[in-house]
This record gives structure tokens, sequence and C-alpha cells, in this order.
């Protein structure tokens, strides 16, 4: 196996994007994870990304895609009939397009646990990624997830996970309450929202504050939520949030928060009208935060590579940002 930093763990994706005046669709390769990847390979990390896929011709092509961008595929699991797909318009009012999921039955779905010797596929990286879109899948996901989590933890790894909270998927009897914290109690670095932190982990959320729409109050509540994370989940000395708003189908209002060491820092904020693409902007904060945190950046200037980088997604069609490190810099 090629020696990498980082891994990151997840469902690979086919992403179809009907063009319905055309009658032709779009197809993108992606998955939340294999997105963390794409922007960190871009931006010169070396990282490796865990998934499993068919023994196919398609799943052959589909790993050429990420390794044109840099991301090493020699930890990929074999097997299984199918790659998972969703559908998803294309257009800028993606926020507010309908998702459709077909993800059953595919390989990822299908691994069973105690079946990987995950230590040795984790080899000497230093940073496992992971989010919280897999655990949703099935209950054997939820062990699968515990296996490759302590695993990390046995050989020392920095872990951190994004608090995707996806409706449509948890549908096999178990909460996200029920599950997340379990699994969350094993990372250094979570990052999401507080409406997320709130639904999966549990931690307060002052309603009545945060309905005045202002963002002082949702600063507070930010703060607040990070240190109630943080008391929660021992582990844990970094959280971070995004704040995403949309007042048009084009529109978007930007900012985020990072927490370390009792105190919150704060990034520049960011508006357009000229949204392109929204997906995958949320796993390019995540990937800002970790290139940030392996190269030694600041607390300000993690936050701040991160929130850049997230907005640059939005201009760039597709799930992967292969935003440049400097071109992100100069949005800082």
């Amino acid at each position: 196996m090629q020696p990498v930093r980082i891994i990151t763990f997840g469902e690979i994706l086919l992403r179809l994007s009907p063009e319905w005046s055309k009658q032709q669709a779009a197809i993108f390769v992606g998955g939340a994870e294999a997105n963390v990847a794409a922007a960190l390979a871009t931006w010169g990390n070396k990282v490796a990304y865990i998934s499993k896929v068919p023994e196919n011709g398609l799943s052959r092509q589909v790993l050429q895609q990420l390794e044109q961008v840099g991301i090493s595929t020699d930890r990929m699991l074999w097997g299984g009939d199918r790659i998972g797909a969703y559908y998803l318009a294309q257009g800028a009012d993606l926020k507010h397009a309908e998702v459709v999921y077909d993800r059953k039955y595919s390989a990822f779905s299908a691994i069973q646990p105690g079946t990987v010797d995950w230590d040795a596929l984790l080899g000497d990286a230093e940073w496992f990624h992971w989010s919280a879109i897999s655990p949703a899948l099935n209950p054997d996901a939820v062990i699968i997830c515990r296996e490759v989590l302590e695993a990390a933890t046995r050989k020392g790894m920095t872990i951190s996970t994004d608090l995707n909270y996806r409706s449509k998927l948890w549908q096999y009897g178990q909460s996200p309450l029920q599950v997340m914290p379990e699994l969350t109690k094993y990372c250094h670095l979570i990052m999401g929202n507080i409406w997320a932190a709130n639904m999966m982990l549990g931690t307060p959320l002052n309603q009545e504050a945060i309905a005045i729409d202002r963002k002082e109050q949702y600063l507070e509540a930010a703060k607040a939520s990070a240190a109630d994370i943080v008391k929660a989940f021992p582990k844990c000395d970094r959280v971070a949030f995004t704040f995403r708003f949309s007042a048009a189908p084009s529109h978007n209002l930007y900012y985020a928060v990072y927490w370390k060491g009792g105190q919150l820092f704060v990034s520049k904020q960011y508006e357009t009208n000229e949204v392109v693409d929204r997906v995958g902007s949320g796993d390019c904060f995540m990937a800002g935060l970790i290139h940030a945190n392996l190269n030694g950046y600041t607390e300000q200037e993690t936050v701040s590579f991160a929130a850049a980088a997230a907005y640059s997604k939005l201009f760039v069609t597709g799930d992967f940002n292969l935003t440049t490190r400097e071109a992100i810099s100069q949005m800082m």
C-alpha cells in the first residue's frame, strides 16, 4: 500500500443529475468522504479512500476518477453487486431539490462485520475521517463503523467525523441519537452544525434564542454547543460548525466557527447570488479543517481556510472541489 497521512472511509456513490429539458443527464463520482479526499489530494496531502466496489469495469473506471485527482485507492475493498447512486437535478436550486437515493444492496452497505482486517488497511496513517452517513445505512454498518473506529484508536490515529444528517437514510428502526453518541466518543474533531449536534448528539439548543435569527445568537449557540460536546465526549478537543442560509435558488450566505481551547474562532462571512452547485460544500469545509490541522495552521487560519474552501465549492460543478490551495488562500 502507498504510504499516506490521511484515510477517509465511506460509501462511493454516483450522482445522476438529469437535465430534463435536454433529455440528458450528467454523472458525477462522489460521496461525502470521497469528496473530502478529493479536496485534500488537490491541496497536496497524501490521502487514501476506503470503500467497497464490485469487481467490474465500471468500478475500475470510477476508481480511475479518484486516482486522477491524487487519491490512493489501493486499500479499496472488492466484492458485492453494485455501486450506490443518488439522483439530484442539475441547476442552482439544489438546496430545495429532492434527493432520491438508490443505495439498497450496494457493495458498501453489504460489508459484513468481522470480515475486514482494519488494522492492516489503516497501516501507518495519522488521520482517519468518517461521517454520520455510513451508520445511517443499516445495523451492520453501525458495527462496521465501530470496528474501524476501534482499530483507528488502537493505532493512535486522530479521528474526525462530520455529523451529516440524511433523514431518508435513517430507516431501519434506530434514530441518530441512539447510534451516533457511541460512535462519536472515539473522535477528536467533530464537525457539523448546531442543529445536527442537537439531533444526533443530544446537545442542548436554545430554540428561542436562535429563533431571533441573528448572527450574535447563532454564535452564542455555537459556543454553548461546542462546550457541551467536549464535556460529553472527552476525547474531542476541537469542534467546528457551519452556518449556511439561502434566500433564493442561487443565493448563499455562509460563515463558520471553530472551537478549541475554550475559544471560538469565527470565519469571514461570504455571500453570493451565483451558486452553481451546492453539493460537497460541507465536505470541502471538513477537508479544510483536516488540511489545516495537519499543516500547522493557527486556529483562526484553520476556520478561515476551511470556510473559504467551502465557499469556493459553490462555483464548481460536480461533487469534487478541485480549487487550488493558492486560490482558496487568496479568498481568506
